[in-house]
C-alpha cells in the first residue's frame, strides 16, 4: 500500500510538471502570441515593446523563461499581474481559495448525503411509486442549469420573499469569511450550497441506484441472502460498499474540478470572489501570470483528487487491495 501511494505521488509530480510546461508553451510560446505586445497595449511603439520584452525576460530562451516563471511563481512568489501592475499573483490566488473551498466543500456534503439517500431509497424500493418519483426529481435536478436555478433562488431569497420569515435571515450576495463570523459564513453560503448541489444529487443518485440494482444480481448478494442476513445489512454492508466505486470516482473528478474553478457560474450568480471568477476575469484581460497560476492550481486539485480516489479504492474494495 505504501509503495503504491509513493508511486502515485511521483506520478502526480510528473503530471503537474507536464501541465505547467504545456500551459507555459500555450500562452508564452505560441506563434503570434507575444506577451510583451499584450502588456504594451494597442498602438505601442516598437521601442516600448522591446523594453517590456527585456524587463520581463521575454528575450531569453524558452527554458530560461520557464525556469524564471516557475521560480517567481512558487519560490520567491513575486510574480506580478500583467494587467494590474504591482499586484502579486500568489496572494491574489490565496485570497480566492477560501471562498471556493467553502462553497464546494459545503455543496459536496449536501450532494453526497442527498445522493446516497436518493440512490439507496430508490434501489430498495425499486419499481415503486417512490422509485419513479425520486428518479423524476433527479432528472429535473440534472436538467436545471446552475445559473438559472441560482437566479431563481436569488429572486426568491433576495427580492420577492426576502422580508418574509422564510428568507429574512438570508444576507446580501457575497462571501463572508469564516474567521469573521461563523454564522454569517453559514448564512451566506446556504443558498449557493443548495444551488450547486442539486445537479450532483440528481446525477449521483441515478448512478448509485443503477449500481445497486446491478450489485443485487451478483453471487455474493445471493450468498448473503442464503446466510439469512437482513435486507438492511445486505444493502448497507455488501451491495452499497461495492457500488461506491463509480461514486467515488465521479466525486474525485467533480470535486477537484469544482475547487479548481468549475464552480464559476455559481460564484458569478452569488457574487462570490473565488478561483473561478478570478480565472474568468484573467482570461477576459489575457492576464497570463494569473491564468498560469490558476490553471496550475486547478490541475493540482484534479490530480490530487484522482490520487486520493485510487487510495480510497483499496480501502473500499478488498479486491482492488489484493
Amino acid at each position: 500500500m505504501l509503495a503504491t501511494i509513493v508511486a502515485r505521488l511521483g506520478q502526480m509530480v510528473f503530471v503537474m510538471f507536464g501541465i505547467s510546461v504545456l500551459v507555459f508553451l500555450i500562452f508564452f510560446a505560441t506563434p503570434g502570441s507575444d506577451p510583451a505586445a499584450r502588456i504594451a497595449g494597442r498602438n505601442a511603439s516598437p521601442e516600448t515593446v522591446a523594453q517590456i520584452r527585456e524587463d520581463f525576460g521575454f528575450d531569453r530562451p524558452l527554458p530560461v523563461q520557464y525556469a524564471v516563471m516557475m521560480k517567481r511563481l512558487f519560490v520567491t512568489q513575486d510574480l506580478t499581474s500583467f494587467v494590474n501592475r504591482g499586484q502579486k499573483v500568489i496572494p491574489e490566488v490565496l485570497d480566492a481559495i477560501p471562498a471556493t473551498l467553502s462553497l464546494v466543500s459545503g455543496a459536496a456534503v449536501l450532494w453526497v448525503l442527498g445522493s446516497l439517500t436518493v440512490g439507496v431509497a430508490a434501489a430498495a424500493l425499486r419499481d415503486t411509486a417512490v422509485d419513479r418519483g425520486l428518479m423524476i426529481l433527479s432528472l429535473i435536478g440534472i436538467s436545471a442549469p446552475v445559473f438559472w436555478l441560482g437566479e431563481v433562488m436569488n429572486l426568491l431569497s433576495q427580492s420577492r420573499y426576502h422580508d418574509t420569515w422564510l428568507f429574512s435571515w438570508v444576507p446580501g450576495l457575497g462571501y463572508v469569511p469564516l474567521s469573521d463570523s461563523v454564522s454569517g459564513w453559514f448564512k451566506a453560503l446556504v443558498i449557493p450550497w443548495i444551488t450547486l448541489a442539486v445537479l450532483y444529487i440528481g446525477i449521483y443518485g441515478r448512478v448509485l441506484r443503477a449500481n445497486l440494482i446491478e450489485a443485487y444480481s451478483e453471487d455474493y448478494i445471493r450468498t448473503a441472502r442464503a446466510k439469512g442476513l437482513s435486507p438492511t445489512r445486505i444493502m448497507l454492508r455488501h451491495a452499497l460498499r461495492t457500488s461506491l466505486l463509480p461514486f467515488v470516482t465521479m466525486f474525485g473528478l467533480d470535486f477537484g474540478a469544482l475547487v479548481g474553478g468549475a464552480a464559476l457560474l455559481t460564484e458569478v450568480v452569488f457574487g462570490i470572489n473565488g478561483i473561478g471568477r478570478l480565472t474568468f476575469h484573467a482570461l477576459q484581460n489575457l492576464d497570463l501570470p494569473v491564468i498560469l497560476a490558476t490553471v496550475i492550481y486547478a490541475s493540482f486539485f484534479v490530480v490530487a483528487a484522482n490520487a486520493l480516489v485510487d487510495v480510497l479504492y483499496a480501502v473500499i474494495d478488498p479486491r482492488v487491495r489484493a
